[in-house]
């Protein structure tokens, strides 16, 4: 048994327990006596003091017992009860407010920095980045997050081996095809050609999908509808006088403010083959008539016009422009005049590269002799005689139709290794079986490096080729 005195749970000493109860006994008491004034009735009772003097009295008392209350609890050093083992769970006291203390408390100690990273679009685009708010020199921020980066765009206009470049069914936004086509050739690309018309709006997603795998993009830009068929030159609606009437010139501004928020390079391909009759961008049809109300210098004039509102936009500094005619053969008699060319060049300050479109195809007349030579010279010729731009062959395919691809294939290779072809920095192969009307006629051209074993493996063997220089990527 233990001999301490029981006391009550709310005191620390028997002095303590004392007084605590004599202040309640005359809290008590004025409570009382305040009831029954209240209650009294004013007729049959003799009154008392007023309700204010007892009140008055009891607020007296209270205040003497407050002031032995707290001088009793200044002169008693407050023990730590010992529980016994039997003892019911002792409720936590509530803590005391030091009236007038000894000496000022110590200073709490001061919570530890925390960095906080706040992750924003960046300004440019093409990731996020990480932003930290004062962070203390002591600590080091943690890392940002992985953007997509690419090579400056200087650098991409005169790389230092030859692009492989590859149009397939679906690539930059499926790479399924693509990626098939790498393995069977030996190799992984670096350019990914797609196709855009002027009823879509940028497409940031296919540049950095495009770069994310080291691949640059070039869009083929078509002052046209995505859908419009191949066959027809004419459509009033995206005519060349329209669109230098300002007609396009919001969209335009738009998507040049689309690229700049992706912040990453490409290259567009504007309005290509514009030395042909079959897109409604053509300055002429074959008789040398006017082609859907295009008239002469409109060419020239819509493609500044389109530069000129990107370079307002802050656009121009990530696009690489590639002007890219089609090889002139078979072309009307006219188009094949040089200055014919000429006419529809921008300017080298329009320009950063010059493309050019060549495949083989059928119909074969009795001068090819299915020679890289015979399918790019003459052409080449006039590009060069126009401006000193790298070139880049731009769209090219081989049919297998009249089973002269492989002769054409190991012609191809074997003329990107010679001197006067060094300007050439790469090809972007047309990758796709496709079905056209041709003449009257239902042909099809499979236009794949692997349309048959010979043709795939003269495709693998000129692009491994030490002369060829292209840039080899193992897959």
């Amino acid at each position: 048994m233990s001999d301490v005195t029981p006391r009550s749970w709310w005191a620390s000493s028997g002095r303590a327990s004392k007084l605590t109860a004599l202040g309640g006994l005359v809290l008590t008491i004025a409570l009382v006596a305040t009831s029954a004034v209240v209650w009294a009735s004013p007729g049959g009772f003799t009154p008392g003091p007023s309700v204010e003097d007892q009140l008055a009295a009891a607020l007296a008392e209270n205040e003497s017992l407050k002031g032995q209350l707290d001088a009793a609890g200044e002169a008693t050093t407050m023990p730590t009860p010992t529980p016994s083992a039997t003892a019911s769970p002792t409720p936590k006291p509530k803590p005391t407010p030091t009236r007038t203390p000894s000496a000022a408390p110590a200073p709490a100690p001061a919570p530890e920095t925390q960095i906080v990273t706040v992750y924003r679009t960046s300004p440019e685009g093409g990731g996020e980045q990480a932003v930290d708010p004062a962070p203390p020199p002591s600590k080091p921020s943690p890392p940002s997050k992985p953007s997509v980066t690419a090579p400056p765009i200087s650098s991409l206009m005169n790389p230092e081996q030859r692009y492989y470049g590859m149009y397939t069914a679906q690539a930059p936004f499926n790479f399924a095809t693509f990626d098939d086509a790498a393995q069977k050739s030996g190799t992984r690309q670096s350019l990914v050609g797609y196709f855009g018309g002027w009823d879509q709006t940028f497409r940031g997603d296919a540049v950095v999908r495009s770069w994310e795998r080291g691949l640059l993009p070039m869009l083929t830009w078509e002052s046209r509808p995505i859908a419009a068929a191949n066959d027809v030159p004419e459509d009033p609606e995206y005519s060349l006088p329209r669109i230098l009437g300002g007609a396009f010139d919001d969209y335009l501004r738009q998507y040049a403010r689309d690229i700049v928020a992706t912040g990453l390079p490409l290259g567009i391909r504007l309005n290509h083959e514009m030395n042909g009759t079959w897109y409604p961008w053509s300055e002429q049809k074959t008789n040398g008539s006017s082609n859907n109300g295009n008239g002469p210098g409109d060419y020239v004039a819509v493609w500044r016009h389109v530069h000129d509102i990107f370079e307002a936009e802050g656009a121009n500094r990530f696009v690489i422009w590639t002007w890219a005619p089609n090889i002139i053969n078979n072309l009307p008699a006219r188009h094949q005049d040089p200055a014919y060319l000429r006419s529809l060049y921008p300017g080298d300050e329009y320009v950063d590269l010059v493309g050019v479109s060549g495949y083989l195809r059928q119909p074969f007349v009795a001068a090819n002799d299915f020679t890289f030579d015979y399918t790019f010279g003459a052409t080449l010729d006039q590009l060069r005689a126009v401006t000193d731009k790298p070139i880049l062959l731009a769209e090219v395919g081989a049919t297998e139709n009249g089973g002269k691809k492989v002769e054409w294939l190991n012609s191809l290779f074997a003329s990107l290794g010679e001197p006067e072809n060094a300007d050439i920095i790469g090809l972007a192969w047309f990758n796709i079986a496709v079905t056209t009307v041709s003449q009257g006629q239902l042909v099809t051209n499979d236009w794949r490096i692997d349309s048959r074993p010979a043709s795939l493996a003269a495709f693998r063997d000129g692009l491994a080729s030490p002369a060829a220089d292209f840039r080899l990527i193992p897959y």
